[in-house]
């Protein structure tokens, strides 16, 4: 009842490392497109490994035909893009592997992507996944994220953040 009244309550969701390596901020990925935010805020992992894991637990919203991006919506709405590197989508999908579909429920630390690293370094312009929330500016009350050198896939936090 107090819910229809004053609006959906605040949730607070935990997002956790997609893929093992290093968590750093959006400003040091080599593309404005995330660098400057267009698509929403997060943050980007240097990864150390090509095993993709759900950063959250939700519904797979999209799973590009290229298998180098995925989006989880979680039950509070929040919309979170996993993109396995820059320029990857010129691949078209070569050295990527996809274990879920559109429509699959998802908990965090599932299986989702695998990808081969090399073949990304080699083809592609990097391999650095950002972790951003594209419908932050209408879900996101608070963010904050957790950087570091040794994020472990499936367990380590990397942002915690409250909805609207």
């Amino acid at each position: 009842m107090l819910e229809k009244l004053f609006g959906k309550k605040s949730v607070e969701e935990t997002l956790v490392a997609p893929v093992n390596g290093k968590v750093v901020s959006l400003d040091e990925v080599d593309d404005p497109v995330f660098s400057q935010r267009m698509m929403g805020d997060g943050v980007a992992i240097e990864p150390a490994d090509g095993k993709v894991v759900s950063p959250v637990s939700g519904e797979v919203v999209q799973l590009f035909p290229t298998n180098h991006a995925v989006g989880i919506k979680t039950k509070s709405g929040v919309e979170v893009l996993v993109h396995i590197g820059l320029e990857t989508v010129s691949m078209e999908g070569e050295g990527f592997e996809g274990h879920i579909k559109q429509g699959d429920k998802v908990n965090a630390g599932d299986h989702l992507i695998t990808f081969d690293p090399e073949l990304v370094k080699e083809k592609a312009k990097s391999t650095i996944t950002p972790v951003i929330i594209t419908n932050y500016d209408d879900v996101v009350e608070s963010f904050d994220a957790s950087y570091s050198d040794g994020a472990t896939a499936g367990e380590t936090s990397i942002a915690t953040l409250k909805t609207k």
